[in-house]
């Protein structure tokens, strides 16, 4: 075992090794939460099954009888209510309040229990598919007395809405141009009566001393479901469900157990089922971020590299997802939504598919998935070059289908980095323009493409069309884009553009560098003043007079997929010291690692503290993609 996973070991209260259930992972995020703005996203809170709404966990003792929520998303997210949906319960006219309550978050489940003088309450929800979640209620009596209970269910939904209906045991109301059911399973009739805002629902009990009452409701949104089993067997499949989860990711290993738990469960909140114009199933960058609520094209392959540790089939659809979009001269579009109408076609991403769709391969061994992923792969990596490779000599440029700067920044995926200050747009052709700069990234990507568009041809037996352009590739990458005084890769504006960040190690993930150069780079790398810093691996170097963590977005965070392609670099080339080493400072370091905190978009290097975003995919996929490597 190598020394830093030992060293964890040690210093991680770390879960033994044995058949992993999710009852071991209580509250890895805190998820509780109250409603005061309806448009406020920026929380941690749970869903499943690739549903549009979610739930959290009451905070305040008041709002315990009901979960907060739901949360609908759509091209923004807003709550619906604080509770749609809370049991009020009295005995002789007087309401009992609750006390000694608890609330949990376990993976793929949540739950809450209170007293009631001598009853016990139980809440628990679970999703059952990708409209509808189920919630039973339990009551105990505690008591040596029967008790005659009237019970009231009671919501209210702060969202402009049509008014309620009612369909026997069944309540919706319209939302969004869509309806939210609720649906009474258990035996016995509620009586039904609406508010100006909402409902209530009521009907009396016997509960003998010492015996029980049931119910179970389903809350749907956007289309009716049926339930086709008791909640007994759901929460049993619900849990079979997670704890084969579970076991994918965890396995045997004890190391940082809770913090792999915790990616896997953001990547199953953020995860949307097919809707409107969205034709495969794919992973919100974050559900907690307005403006987020669609597919990325380079969030969705490294979504789908981790992914499919778990879930190959979503890991599959999320990059079907994008593909569904290629477009007729071969690209595949920046971003997609559920309306299409939303969608950016202006600039595409950072060229990662093939590796993403090799990732999945190699963990599922799908050759069917290889082969049909091949020829559209094949004619996005052709599209670089047609498009975006001004001067015709096999080395590209970031650009866009508009020739605006800001779209050609996109496409590089670090909007505002400083290396692309003082680039200048060129036309290549009609619809395609290309930055006056081509970049060691971009590039470096190109290479990695081929290698593994060159594996795929193997496996499905094809001929052999990658490995000469490969070879051309990463000579005239070492030649034009490497600078031996310092040791370090740079992007070419006619001269290099000697600003020091993450594309610079972009050579070593490749495969690209020589021995020589990549000690050049992970020296530079090791640098304190650079880019050995608290939390390591900032995307502009420290030193930098425009270094900007808190207001620089991609001019001074760590982001953490930039974090993993400088690990797995060094680890590429042999510096797995160096490389354990800033594993260890990002672990200890950084906001979320070792605590009920979310994983953020990206970290300021200096504090460790998280920035931007809550609940990010892509940290989650690749911190999961970093504990896999021991």
């Amino acid at each position: 075992m190598r020394k830093w996973w030992w060293l964890l070991c040690c210093s991680t209260l770390a879960v033994k090794a044995q058949q992993v259930d999710r009852q071991q992972f209580t509250d890895v995020l805190d998820i509780k939460h109250f409603v005061k703005n309806n448009a406020d996203v920026a929380i941690n809170f749970f869903s499943d099954m690739g549903a549009w709404h979610a739930y959290a966990l009451p905070a305040r003792s008041a709002d315990y009888g009901g979960f907060i929520g739901p949360l609908l998303m759509e091209m923004n997210g807003r709550w619906l209510s604080n509770s749609i949906a809370k049991l009020h319960v009295s005995v002789q006219g007087k309401t009992w309040q609750p006390e000694n309550g608890t609330a949990h978050y376990y993976p793929g489940l949540i739950e809450q229990s209170y007293r009631l003088k001598d009853i016990r309450v139980r809440l628990r929800l679970i999703f059952t598919s990708r409209t509808t979640a189920m919630l039973q209620t339990e009551l105990t009596n505690l008591g040596r007395k029967p008790l005659r209970l009237h019970l009231q269910w009671e919501g209210s939904v702060s969202l402009p809405s049509k008014e309620w209906q009612q369909h026997g045991q069944q309540l919706s109301t319209n939302v969004n141009g869509h309806t939210f059911y609720i649906d009474y399973l258990s035996a016995g009739k509620w009586n039904i009566h609406f508010t100006d805002t909402g409902y209530t629902s009521a009907k009396t009990i016997l509960l003998p001393a010492k015996g029980h009452w049931q119910e179970t409701q389903l809350q749907s949104y956007r289309q009716q479901d049926t339930a086709t089993t008791g909640f007994d067997v759901a929460l049993q499949q619900n849990r079979s469900r997670w704890n084969g989860y579970l076991q994918s990711v965890l396995g045997n290993d004890t190391i940082l157990q809770r913090l792999k738990v915790k990616c896997l469960m953001t990547l199953m909140t953020n995860w949307r089922s097919t809707y409107g114009n969205l034709k495969h199933d794919g992973i919100f960058p974050s559900a907690s971020y307005q403006g987020f609520y669609g597919f990325w094209a380079w969030d969705s392959w490294k979504q789908a590299a981790a992914t499919c540790l778990f879930h190959p089939a979503l890991a599959k659809d999320n990059i079907r997802a994008m593909f569904d979009y290629q477009q007729p001269d071969g690209m595949v579009i920046d971003c997609i939504y559920a309306d299409s109408s939303e969608n950016n076609a202006r600039d595409t991403k950072p060229p990662l598919a093939a590796w993403a769709v090799w990732e999945v391969f190699r963990h599922t061994g799908d050759t069917t998935f290889v082969r049909e992923m091949y020829a559209p792969l094949v004619r996005y990596h052709r599209w670089w070059y047609a498009d975006r490779d001004h001067d015709r000599d096999s080395l590209c440029e970031y650009g866009a289908t508009d020739g605006t700067r800001i779209a050609a920044a996109w496409e590089s995926g670090m909007d505002n980095a400083v290396r692309f200050d003082h680039a200048r747009m060129q036309q290549n052709h009609d619809y395609a323009w290309s930055l006056d700069q081509s970049s060691v990234d971009l590039n470096a990507y190109l290479y990695a493409e081929k290698q593994y568009l060159g594996k795929m041809a193997a496996l499905l037996h094809l001929e052999d069309t990658w490995t000469a352009p490969a070879a051309a590739l990463k000579e005239k990458i070492n030649q034009q884009y490497f600078d031996t005084a310092t040791g370090f890769y740079y992007d070419s504006h006619g001269s290099l553009v000697k600003v020091q960040g993450a594309e610079g190690w972009i050579p070593l993930w490749a495969g690209i560098a020589t021995p020589a150069q990549a000690a050049g780079v992970a020296a530079v790398m090791q640098q304190p003043a650079k880019f050995n810093t608290k939390v390591p691996l900032p995307v502009l170097a420290a030193d930098h007079p425009a270094f900007d963590p808190l207001k620089g977005y991609w001019r001074g965070p760590v982001w953490l997929d930039q974090f993993y392609f400088g690990i797995i670099g060094l680890m590429a080339y042999g510096y797995q010291q160096q490389a354990d080493a800033l594993l260890i400072k990002l672990w200890d370091h950084a906001e979320g690692m070792k605590d009920n905190h979310p994983l953020y978009e990206n970290y300021h290097p200096l504090t460790g503290k998280g920035l931007n975003a809550k609940n990010f995919s892509w940290s989650a996929a690749h911190i999961l993609l970093l504990l896999q490597r021991k």
